[in-house]
């Protein structure tokens, strides 16, 4: 790729220093724009407020040793939970210790190789139920890709958690409930800013208890029906069924209904709305950049068989490659935040327990020290020896180390294969007028949605 071909889209960055109150309010619009330029180039930089110190690490030693090293002097921040909690309960997205290591042993099992071969068929009939809800908007005219994504990531989640498409009737009130949530939902909550004690109330908005109410509620009837098939040995063979057939092989113990309901929340959230993000930005990126575009559809006129091959995954490379670089370019999560347990030293610095550890792909995976030419997108940079460490030390879109992501294997299969199947089926195209513009709240998502034109390839 020349280097005069247009940079994707970039949030601009904050101009000089800001005070908190006013740095709050940016953050709360958007993550990204609320951070300065020098994050772009800074191995460490460290926020002081009245209520906490952070540090937020870009270099790869320290964020090795808050990731790989010692993970259990670094847990997950408390304050992570607090806008969350009503939707996700105790889920593993936010327990830490011998909790959330008991969870993980009951769900890894799922999610390993053998059984996302299991499940691959349920992710092709999800890309096939794709292809054709686009048919009717591929006129050339503008549509909003995100809600597009959004829905065949969550109709890949019913169908390999509950066996279940997006059309029924529980899948559909769950999806829409949720997007409810969406809307309801501030990415920055009074006990995210302040470390409260636990019995000061969070002041989460009405809707936004309701919501999560509505759909913990929907996920509950889900999971007990489900117990109820497995007790009658008539329960299909899904990503549900395993996880709560699956003892902790320490204790001997299932998840019960209320710990499977958060757990589910949490797939949900994670698969979903992480998922719809990676692809939406990959169908822009393939739209901005059309000779990467024919390549996947080439690849994958040649290499896409049918639902039962799980073996032509490792044939596509084009758009592992493509989908590898819309993550490293628009990583869904764009930050994750640990806290220090003990006293520590990062940088000739001292760091007091109890400091916020911010980890942000979204920097590291743009570092202008790290990657050659970082705003650029280039799927081929990673068959060159700076793409290929980078790959190895400074890239971690499903976080690294123990926590690392359960979904990573699953996401890595779902994303080559949709953009495959969509890029197959269809030509994406810019819409001049409606640029798309990256903001951060859960996740990277466009500020004003993600415009494309959709026409058949066959017709092109």
């Amino acid at each position: 790729m020349s280097d005069d071909s247009p940079l994707p889209p970039k949030p601009p960055a904050r101009a000089g220093r800001v005070p908190l109150w006013r740095y709050a309010k940016l953050f709360r619009e958007d993550i990204l724009s609320a951070q300065p330029a020098r994050l772009y180039r800074a191995w460490m930089a460290e926020f002081r407020t009245p209520f906490f110190r952070s540090y937020l690490c870009n270099e790869p030693s320290l964020v090795d040793l808050v990731l790989k090293e010692r993970p259990d002097d670094f847990p997950k921040s408390d304050r992570v939970r607090e806008g969350l909690a009503p939707l996700l309960g105790n889920s593993v997205f936010v327990t830490n210790g011998e909790t959330w290591k008991r969870q993980r042993r009951i769900i890894d099992p799922a999610f390993e190789g053998g059984r996302l071969k299991d499940i691959f068929p349920a992710m092709w009939d999800a890309g096939h139920s794709a292809v054709a809800r686009l048919g009717d908007l591929a006129t050339g005219n503008p549509v909003d890709i995100e809600p597009q994504t959004s829905h065949a990531a969550a109709d890949v989640i019913f169908r390999t958690l509950f066996s279940i498409p997006i059309e029924h009737d529980t899948a559909t009130a769950v999806f829409e409930k949720f997007r409810a949530h969406q809307r309801a939902q501030p990415v920055l909550n009074l006990g995210a800013v302040l470390p409260l004690p636990t019995w000061v109330p969070r002041f989460h908005n009405r809707q936004t208890r309701r919501t999560a109410k509505d759909i913990r509620a929907l996920i509950t009837k889900l999971t007990g029906d489900r117990m109820a098939a497995i007790h009658a040995g008539t329960a299909p063979e899904d990503l549900a069924t395993k996880i709560m057939t699956t003892p902790d092989p320490e204790t001997g113990e299932t998840f019960d209904t209320e710990e499977m309901v958060d757990q589910v929340a949490i797939f949900f959230l994670a698969g979903h709305e992480t998922s719809a993000s990676a692809l939406a930005w990959t169908l822009y990126l393939l739209a901005m950049y059309p000779d990467w575009q024919d390549r996947v559809a080439r690849e994958s006129e040649a290499r896409l068989t049918h639902g039962d091959d799980f073996g032509q995954m490792g044939k596509l490379k084009v758009a592992r490659d493509v989908f590898r670089e819309a993550l490293r370019l628009y990583p869904p999560v764009p930050m994750m935040v640990r806290e220090t347990t003990c006293p520590e030293r990062f940088r000739d610095r001292d760091v007091a327990p109890g400091a916020q550890v911010v980890l942000s792909p979204w920097h590291q995976h743009r570092h202008e020290r790290l990657w050659d030419r970082p705003d650029a997108f280039d799927p081929g940079r990673f068959a060159t020896e700076n793409g290929k460490h980078c790959l190895r030390t400074a890239y971690m879109p499903f976080s690294a180390g123990q926590r690392v992501c359960t979904g990573a294997g699953f996401a890595m299969v779902e994303g080559p294969l949709l953009v495959s199947m969509l890029v197959r089926a269809y030509r994406f195209a810019l819409v001049p007028d409606r640029p798309a513009m990256p903001v951060a709240h859960l996740t990277v998502r466009g500020k004003d949605g993600i415009w494309l034109a959709l026409t058949p390839r066959s017709q092109t």
